[in-house]
């Protein structure tokens, strides 16, 4: 049950003072990161700014108090941010509180159910692609806020193609002062990285947008224009709940609960790789992320999973315990209720201005171009696919047809590694063929059968040919690792038509999984338990002793 147990215990018990000081400082400038972010995400994804704190606090102290990681920092992150937009239209906070207690439910499921380690087969092709689709939808949402463009009364967009054909027909509204303040708050992010390595550039740029629209004469929409701000803490609430609510919320709960198990195990892994190694436990890292998401959605959060970000910064300032994800979080309530007022002072601008470059980061183009330029054209056919159902439709779409389109591909590619390679009489001087099939004689006829037989490859058992001077048939086997009912079922229907013309057939080194799919068939009955050999050898003696018995 290891597997099982928080990491928080596993780390108190070496714990020391220094650490202590480390997991603090770490924590206190994580919040500093987070705290802009937070903001920007929760407006993205149509709630209110509160929303995006309370997510960064409640859900952050959950799931670093419960979770597989030494290092994991949890909060709301740009994955969830079109989804979430989705549901509040659709459905109101409500909906959304209910689809995320329900995804938290699945996260602790999957986790009790040790489903952690099942999330590597999900194509890494389909995980690229919907993240650079996400990163798209993220970019065009904040378009009309950059470029400060008015739309008229009722036109709501919600869809990222309504969103893009919104922002085409009304660009000509834009607002001069808004790109001004857009520009800048960009350069700023972009630049201050190289600059100043220890002041997160999201920071500056809320306080150079903050100092630009209340001091000179620059006329843009700022949060407080939009949202009404409040400093007061997170409090309970419970939806109203009905058959008919639960119904409608389980597709979104899914999502929220694959994605969330998508992205914290990949936080993960990369943290893991940044603490030389250090292995995180998958499935209490999923059991904590469905605790914190329910959490959250009762404390008035929007759905949380694991943040590479805030993860990386976390480790970078000397972060190594769950300490440091619950400072980050105790740092937060102290600044929600100090400062939460003046974030009605942010420019919409500069929030977007920050989105996009969280799109950038997110969108692994360089990862993405490289797939395109090396990749099978199978995995290209399965990236561009999840890539451009992301952006068209939404990402259940993309991970559905995705997902679908690498299983048949997937089987299609097996299926052609699949062989059949027949034998009569073979000359002694035939290269790279076993002596045991030298001047065999011509009442005996072998097949050897490589790669998987299962229902994608089932069809080459049709390349066995009979031939009327066939006495004996051996299949040779050594390279059939599996077998499934479908290629069964085909053996089946060779040996009545082998039996109907008085062959034998003799099978060749059947593997231990083929052979107890047989055995449990009653297949090696229909056969004969003596017509099933350990090597070439003894079938091709077998074979002959059924010819001089004849």
């Amino acid at each position: 049950m290891n597997s099982l147990k928080p990491m928080l215990l596993s780390s108190l018990k070496s714990y020391d003072k220094s650490q202590f000081f480390k997991d603090v400082t770490a924590g206190i400038i994580v919040a500093i990161i987070a705290l802009p972010l937070s903001i920007a995400l929760a407006l993205a994804s149509g709630v209110g700014p509160e929303a995006g704190i309370f997510t960064a606090i409640v859900a952050g102290f959950v799931i670093s108090a419960l979770g597989g990681s030494s290092v994991q920092i949890a909060g709301p992150t740009a994955a969830f941010a079109t989804i979430v937009a989705g549901i509040v239209a659709h459905d109101g906070m409500d909906g959304l509180i209910v689809a995320t207690i329900l995804a938290g439910i699945f996260l602790i499921l999957m986790g009790l159910c040790h489903f952690g380690s099942l999330i590597k087969f999900i194509p890494f092709t389909i995980t690229t692609g919907f993240t650079s689709g996400i990163a798209v939808t993220i970019v065009i949402g904040q378009l009309k806020d950059f470029f400060g463009l008015t739309y008229p009364t009722g036109v709501k967009p919600i869809e990222t193609v309504e969103k893009f054909e919104a922002v085409i027909y009304h660009f000509s509204t834009m607002n001069v002062d808004a790109v001004i303040v857009g520009v800048v708050s960009l350069v700023i992010l972009i630049i201050a990285p190289y600059i100043f390595k220890r002041i997160p550039g999201s920071l500056l740029a809320v306080i150079a947008g903050i100092l630009m629209v209340q001091f000179l004469p620059l006329k843009v929409n700022t949060i407080g224009n939009l949202y009404t701000i409040s400093n007061a803490l997170p409090s309970l609430h419970f939806p109203s709940l009905s058959l008919n609510v639960i119904q409608n919320a389980l597709p979104n709960a899914l999502t929220i609960a694959v994605l969330a198990a998508i992205e914290s195990l990949l936080s993960c892994v990369v943290a893991d790789g940044m603490i030389n190694g250090k292995q995180h436990r998958s499935d209490m890292e999923l059991v904590a992320q469905g605790a914190g998401n329910i959490a959250s959605a009762l404390f008035g959060g929007i759905p949380a999973t694991g943040a590479i970000a805030r993860t990386a910064a976390n480790i970078k300032n000397g972060g190594r315990t769950p300490i440091a994800g619950m400072v980050h979080s105790i740092t937060l309530v102290i600044v929600l209720v100090v400062l939460m007022p003046y974030a009605g002072m942010i420019p919409m601008p500069t929030i977007a201005a920050i989105l996009f470059i969280v799109a950038y980061n997110m969108c692994q183009w360089r990862t993405f171009v490289n797939l395109v330029k090396t990749a099978p054209k199978s995995d290209i056919i399965v990236l561009v696919t999840s890539f451009v159902l992301t952006v068209i439709f939404d990402l259940v779409v993309a991970i559905e047809v995705g997902m679908v389109l690498a299983c048949l591909l997937f089987i299609k590619r097996m299926s052609e590694e699949t062989k059949v390679n027949g034998w009569t009489y073979v000359d002694e001087d035939t290269p790279d063929v076993d002596e045991h099939l030298q001047k065999l004689p011509l009442q005996i006829r072998v097949y050897e059968i490589s790669g998987p037989l299962f229902f994608g490859a089932a069809s080459v058992i049709e390349k066995i040919v009979v031939k009327d001077f066939t006495t004996c048939l051996v299949l040779r086997m050594r390279s059939v690792p599996a077998l499934d009912s479908t290629a069964l079922n085909a053996l089946k229907d060779l040996v009545q038509v082998c039996k109907s013309k008085g062959i034998t057939i003799v099978f060749s080194h059947v593997n231990d999984q083929p052979m107890k799919v047989m055995e449990k068939a009653g297949f090696i009955e229909l056969v004969g338990e003596e017509n099933f050999q350990p090597s070439i050898s003894a079938a091709l003696d077998r074979a002959e002793e059924i010819i001089h018995s004849k």
